[in-house]
C-alpha cells in the first residue's frame, strides 16, 4: 500500500534519528543526524517548497493576464490575489483539520480552525514535536499553497465573462470545504489512502479537482460572447500579452520544484535529499518533453507552432509527472511529460468542439494531464495498482464535479455567475474593477 502525505508525516520521527551514511574510515569524525537537526532540515524543506509554489501564483496570475484580452488584465490579477487570501483564511479557518485531524479511513477530518505551535515552543511538549519530525505551521503553510494553486485554476478557465464576486463565494467554498475533504481521501489518511491510491505531489488531488471544478462553471457559465458562431466554428481571442503568459510558465515551472520537491516531506538523510534532487530533475525533463512534443505535433498538424499551446504543454508535462515524480527512470519522466503535451494538442480543439470556453486552457492542462499522471503511475510505482488509480480518479471527479456544479447552480440562482453582455462587451476592467491595465492603449 502507498503511503499517504500524513503517513509518511508520522514516520519523519524515526526518520530522524538515522545517521548519515558516510565511508567507514569517517564514521569516528561523523556527527550522528540529531532528532533536533533532522526537524530543522524538515522544517527547511517545507518551508522553502512553500514558498516557491506561493510563488506559483505569480505565475498563474501573469500566465493568465497574457491569455486574457488587455480589456480583462486588472480583473485576473485582482482574481489572483484575492483568491490566494481566501485560500489562507479558509484553510487556517477549516480546511486543514478537515483534511488532516480525525480522518482515519474515512471521509472526512474535523471542525476547527488549526493551532500553531506555541511562541518559542514554550511549555510545548518537544519529545512529542521532534516525533513529527517537522513544525506544525511549516506543515500547514505547505500544504495551504496547494489549496491556492487548485483555486487558480478555476480563475483562468472562467476569465472573461464570470463576475467578481460568485467567483469569490466559490472561492470560499472550494478552498474551504472542497479541496480539504477531497484531499482528506488520500493525503490525510483517508479510505483511498488505506486502497492504495497514489498520488505523491498532487496531480489528481490538486490539479485534476481544480480542473473539475474549472469545467463545471464553464458548462454552467457558457462561451465568451462571440467565441463560437451559428455553425460551430471558433472565433480566435487572442491574448493581451505573450511575453507576460511565457513569464508566467517560467514562474510556473520554477515553483513546480517545490511543488514536487518539497512533497518529499522530509531531508534529514542522505537518502531523503538524494530523493528529492531526483525529484527536481525528473519534474524538469517531463516539462521538457511536454514542450517538445507540443511543438513537434503543432508543426506537423498545423504547419504553425502555437506560443500559446506550447507554454501549455509544459505545464501539462509538470501536472503529469506530479503524481509520481520519484520512481520514474529518466526516459519514463520524459515520456510522461510527453503524453502531457500530445494530450494539450488534441483536447483544446475537442473542447472547442464541444463549445466548452476555456480561456487559458486550464481544463486539458490540469484536468486531462492530472488524470494521465495519475493513472500511469503503476508503470513506475509497483506498489500502485491500476484498479486503485481508477477507482481514485473516479472518485475524485464525481465528487468534484458534482459539488461544485451545486455550489455554482445556488451561486448562479442566488446573485448570479455571469457578467452582463455589455460589460463582457467593455471588460470587466472597466465594468467591475475600476482601473484599467492598459489606460493607453483603450479604443
Amino acid at each position: 500500500m502507498t503511503i499517504s502525505k500524513l503517513s509518511k508525516l508520522t514516520i519523519l520521527g524515526s526518520t530522524a534519528a538515522c545517521l548519515l551514511s558516510v565511508p567507514a574510515f569517517a564514521q569516528d569524525a561523523a556527527p550522528a543526524v540529531t532528532p533536533d537537526v533532522a526537524y530543522i532540515l524538515n522544517t527547511l524543506l517545507f518551508l522553502i517548497g512553500g514558498f516557491l509554489v506561493m510563488w506559483m501564483a505569480a505565475g498563474f496570475a501573469m500566465l493568465e493576464a497574457g491569455l486574457v484580452r488587455s480589456k480583462n488584465v486588472s480583473m485576473q490579477s485582482l482574481k489572483n490575489v484575492a483568491l490566494f487570501a481566501i485560500a489562507g483564511i479558509m484553510y487556517w479557518l477549516v480546511g486543514y483539520k478537515l483534511m488532516y485531524t480525525g480522518v482515519d479511513g474515512g471521509f472526512i477530518g474535523t471542525i476547527g480552525s488549526y493551532s500553531f505551535d506555541p511562541v518559542g515552543l514554550e511549555g510545548a511538549d518537544t519529545a512529542a514535536l521532534l516525533d513529527t519530525g517537522y513544525s506544525t505551521a511549516s506543515d500547514w503553510f505547505f500544504q495551504m499553497v496547494f489549496v491556492a494553486t487548485a483555486a487558480s485554476i478555476v480563475s483562468g478557465s472562467l476569465a472573461e465573462r464570470i463576475k467578481l464576486w460568485p467567483f469569490l463565494v466559490f472561492t470560499v467554498v472550494l478552498t474551504g470545504f472542497i479541496y480539504p475533504i477531497a484531499g482528506s481521501w488520500q493525503w490525510g489518511g483517508g479510505w483511498l489512502s488505506e486502497m492504495g491510491f497514489s498520488d505523491f505531489a498532487g496531480s489528481t488531488l490538486v490539479h485534476s479537482v481544480g480542473g473539475w471544478a474549472a469545467l463545471a462553471g464553464a458548462l454552467l457559465l457558457g462561451a465568451r460572447t462571440g467565441k463560437y458562431d451559428a455553425s460551430g466554428r471558433v472565433n480566435p481571442m487572442p491574448g493581451s500579452n505573450i511575453p507576460l503568459a511565457t513569464l508566467g510558465t517560467f514562474i510556473l515551472w520554477l515553483g513546480w520544484f517545490g511543488f514536487n520537491g518539497a512533497s518529499q516531506l522530509a531531508m534529514g538523510t542522505i537518502s531523503d535529499i538524494s530523493d528529492v534532487s531526483r525529484i527536481f530533475a525528473n519534474t524538469n525533463i517531463a516539462a521538457a518533453g511536454g514542450v517538445v512534443t507540443t511543438i513537434v505535433l503543432l508543426q506537423l498538424l498545423y504547419k504553425k507552432v502555437d506560443v500559446t499551446m506550447v507554454l501549455n504543454g509544459a505545464l501539462a508535462g509538470l501536472v503529469a509527472i506530479t503524481a509520481e515524480p520519484l520512481a520514474p527512470a529518466v526516459w519514463q519522466a520524459l515520456v510522461i511529460g510527453a503524453v502531457g503535451g500530445a494530450i494539450v494538442v488534441f483536447t483544446v480543439p475537442l473542447l472547442d468542439k464541444l463549445k466548452i470556453d476555456d480561456v487559458v486552457g486550464a481544463i486539458p492542462v490540469h484536468l486531462f494531464a492530472g488524470i494521465w499522471g495519475t493513472i500511469i503511475v503503476p508503470w513506475t510505482n509497483s506498489s500502485a495498482s491500476f484498479g486503485t488509480q481508477f477507482i481514485g480518479i473516479i472518485a475524485y471527479g464525481v465528487f468534484t464535479l458534482v459539488a461544485s456544479f451545486a455550489v455554482w447552480f445556488v451561486i448562479k440562482s442566488v446573485i448570479g455567475l455571469r457578467a452582463s453582455a455589455e460589460d463582457e462587451m467593455m471588460g470587466l476592467d472597466k465594468a467591475e474593477v475600476g482601473v484599467e491595465a492598459y489606460p493607453e492603449f483603450r479604443s
